[in-house]
C-alpha cells in the first residue's frame, strides 16, 4: 500500500466531514496475508502503519486538539528565563519541564487550528499536508506524556524534545515549497498572515525546547540559550565569514566585510534568531556586490560595511553594499514570500537574482547554504524582527547599493521586551 494513501483518506474525511475511523483504521493497518520472505519487514511496517494511522484518526477525534487550542499560551519575557537562573540543586531543570509540558500542547494545538484554517485546496497539498501531520503527531506526543516529577521522567522528556526538533527541522523547507506550489489557489494577504504566525510560532517552540535542553549544559556566559554577555561583533563576524565562504565556493569570489561602529558593545541576548536573520542579510549584500560587479577584480569589490549601534533600549545592525539597489519594479516586493529574482538573468557568469535566500533544493555550498531559493529570506527575517519587538527595514539608492537596518530590543529587563 502506498505511504500516501493515509492522506488522501484524510482529505476526504475533511470533504465530507463523515466520521470514518473504523475505515480508516482498517485501510491503515497491513494486510494479513504475508509471505515468508517479506516477514523481516513486517514489524517496521506496523510500526510505520500504527504511526500514520494515529496521525489520520487524530482527524477525528478532534477534542483533546479543540480543548488546548482553546487555552492561551503563556509567554515568558528572555528577562524572566534570565533571572530564573540554575538552582544548584537541579530544580529548575524540573520547573523548566513542567512549564513546557503544560505550555507546548498548547502551542502546538494553535497552529494545528491554523493549518485547519487554510482554504481546502492549499491544506491538501503535500508538502503542507505532512507538516500539519507532523504537527498532529508531535500533539500527541507531547500531550500524552506522563507527568514530569523527578530527574529520570526529566530525561526522559528531554530525549522526547530532541527528537522532535530533530524531526521538525525541515518543515520551513517544506511549507516554502508547499506554498510555493499552492499560491495561486491563495491571496497573498493570506499567505503572509499564515507564514508570519507559523514560522513566528515555530521560532518561539524551538526556542524554549532548546532553552531547557541547554539547561543541561555548562556553557561558559550562558542561561540555557542565552548568551549573557554576548559580543555582537563576533556574531556577525561569525556569520560574515560563513557567507563568504558560500560566495568563494559559488563564485570564486567575495568581497571584505568591514564592522565600525560600537563593536565592543555586550549585553545579553538570544543568538538563535540572529543566527538566521544575520546570514539572510549578509548574503543578500555580498550575493548584490559581486553580481553587480562582475568585470571588477575580486581586489576592486567594494566591501560590504557593518555598523552596530548600542544603546540602553536597544540595538541596531546597519548593513551597507554597493551591489547597485534594488530596482523600482521590485522593490516593493522584496519582502514578500516567494519574491525572487534568481533565474532572471542572462549571464552565464551567475545563475540569476540580486536578492537571494538561505533556502533552496539544491546544496550549492558549505553547509548545503545556497545563495538564492524559495524567496523566503527576507520576509521571515522581517517576520523574525517583529516577533523579537524589533523592525527590519530597507533604503535602497538605485545605481549605487542598499542599506539594511535591523533593530532589536534589549532583554535585561530595563525596558518593555518581547515574550518567547
Amino acid at each position: 500500500m502506498s505511504p500516501l494513501l493515509p492522506r488522501v483518506l484524510v482529505v476526504v474525511g475533511r470533504a465530507s466531514g463523515r466520521k470514518r475511523r473504523a475505515d480508516v483504521s482498517l485501510t491503515t493497518t497491513p494486510p494479513a496475508r504475508r509471505t515468508s520472505h517479506v516477514h523481516s519487514g513486517a514489524h517496521e511496517y506496523e510500526r510505520q502503519s500504527r504511526e500514520r494511522s494515529k496521525t489520520v484518526t487524530s482527524y477525528y477525534s478532534l477534542s483533546a486538539i479543540d480543548s488546548a487550542a482553546a487555552k492561551p499560551s503563556v509567554r515568558l519575557t528572555p528577562a524572566t528565563i534570565l533571572y530564573i537562573g540554575k538552582c544548584p540543586d537541579g530544580s529548575h531543570i524540573l520547573r523548566s519541564a513542567q512549564y513546557l509540558h503544560k505550555e507546548l500542547p498548547v502551542r502546538i494545538a494553535h497552529r494545528i487550528v491554523g493549518f485547519r484554517s487554510l482554504p481546502f485546496i492549499v491544506g491538501c497539498n503535500p508538502a503542507i499536508l505532512a507538516v500539519h501531520e507532523l504537527y498532529i503527531r508531535a500533539f500527541h506526543i507531547l500531550s500524552e506524556y506522563p507527568a514530569i516529577s523527578d530527574v529520570k521522567s526529566e530525561n526522559g522528556y528531554a530525549n522526547v524534545l530532541r527528537k522532535l526538533l530533530d524531526d521538525h527541522k525541515n518543515v520551513v523547507t517544506e511549507l516554502a515549497e508547499g506554498f510555493r506550489e499552492s499560491r495561486k489557489y491563495i491571496q497573498d494577504e493570506l499567505v503572509k498572515k499564515f507564514l508570519d504566525r507559523t514560522l513566528t510560532s515555530r521560532l518561539g517552540i524551538r526556542m524554549l525546547a532548546e532553552h531547557h535542553l541547554a539547561l543541561h549544559e555548562e556553557r561558559p556566559n550562558h542561561v540555557g540559550i542565552i548568551n549573557v554577555s554576548m559580543k555582537l561583533k563576533d556574531v556577525v563576524e561569525k556569520w560574515a565569514d560563513f557567507v563568504r565562504r558560500i560566495a568563494l565556493h559559488k563564485y570564486g569570489r567575495a568581497p571584505t566585510v568591514r564592522l565600525n561602529g560600537h563593536i565592543n558593545s555586550v549585553f545579553p541576548y538570544i543568538e538563535v534568531p540572529l543566527d538566521y536573520i544575520f546570514p539572510e542579510l549578509l548574503k543578500n549584500a555580498i550575493r548584490a556586490t559581486i553580481e553587480s560587479h562582475l568585470d571588477v577584480p575580486e581586489s576592486s569589490l567594494p566591501a560590504v560595511t557593518v555598523t552596530i549601534a548600542n544603546n540602553d533600549v536597544d540595538f541596531v545592525i546597519r548593513i551597507s553594499d554597493r551591489g547597485g539597489g534594488i530596482p523600482h519594479h521590485i522593490a516593493s516586493q522584496v519582502m514578500n514570500y516567494h519574491f525572487t529574482t534568481a533565474g532572471n538573468c542572462t549571464d552565464h557568469r551567475i545563475d540569476g537574482g540580486l536578492f537571494g535566500t538561505i533556502m533552496s533544493a539544491a546544496n550549492d555550498g558549505p553547509a548545503g547554504a545556497p545563495m538564492h531559493g524559495f524567496g523566503f529570506g527576507l520576509p521571515i527575517s522581517r517576520a523574525y524582527a517583529e516577533y523579537l519587538g524589533g523592525v527590519l527595514k530597507i533604503e535602497t539608492m538605485q545605481g549605487i547599493g542598499t542599506d539594511v537596518y535591523l533593530r532589536l530590543r534589549h532583554i535585561d529587563g530595563k525596558f518593555e521586551s518581547f515574550r518567547i
